[in-house]
């Protein structure tokens, strides 16, 4: 049995069209604010990574930012977090979140969002770790993704021997309730990286 401490939340360094997503990523910053859960994320303070950083912050809660040295400039990293760690590539930050975090969240986002989302995914999917994984499917948002990973399912290119379950919380007071559960199924030694990340 393991517990929440810390969650990586993986999000847009744009606010989006619908004004959900933004209220979504204030109300989960003051969840985790008042749950005493760690928020680790991509560091910068622009769109739902802002509103969020900023919600936990505003809420007494805590933040560890990790973001590579070349976003820097774009995405202004959150100085306001207790924590802000510059990483040399994308390879290292994602890896820093990894381990700094008991499980991953996908809020809206775009392209980098879905690139993290789907390395953890893959990761579970080749065993290489049990931490719980969640899809936060805002107002539908997430909707065309997990109608592909069913079509991935009913093609067999996602068999059975290798399947990966992930959670989906289609309201934000549904998420820290369904990763502390999903966490108590998992040892603590299984949250570990099984073997190395190779670098690609």
């Amino acid at each position: 049995m393991s517990k929440i401490n810390a969650l990586c939340v993986y999000c847009g360094s744009s606010p989006g069209t619908d004004p959900a997503f933004a209220e979504t990523a204030r109300s989960f910053g003051k969840i985790l604010a008042e749950n005493g859960v760690r928020l680790v994320y991509g560091g910068g303070s622009v769109g739902l990574m802002g509103a969020l950083a900023d919600a936990v912050i505003k809420h007494g809660g805590e933040v560890t930012g990790i973001i590579p040295d070349f976003l820097t400039a774009r995405e202004r990293p959150k100085r306001l977090a207790q924590e802000l760690v510059i990483t040399r590539d994308m390879h290292d930050r994602k890896r820093e979140m990894f381990e700094r975090a008991d499980g991953f969240i996908a809020l809206p986002g775009g392209i980098g969002t879905l690139e993290e989302l789907v390395e953890q995914l893959t990761w579970a999917q080749l065993g290489r770790h049990k931490k719980p994984i969640l899809v936060a499917n805002i107002n539908g948002y997430w909707d065309p993704l997990l109608t592909l990973i069913e079509h991935m399912r009913e093609q067999q290119f996602m068999p059975a021997a290798l399947r990966v379950d992930f959670l989906v919380a289609k309201r934000v007071e549904e998420i820290l309730p369904k990763m502390r559960e999903a966490a108590r199924r998992v040892a603590e030694a299984e949250k570990a990286m099984a073997v190395p990340v190779e670098r690609l």
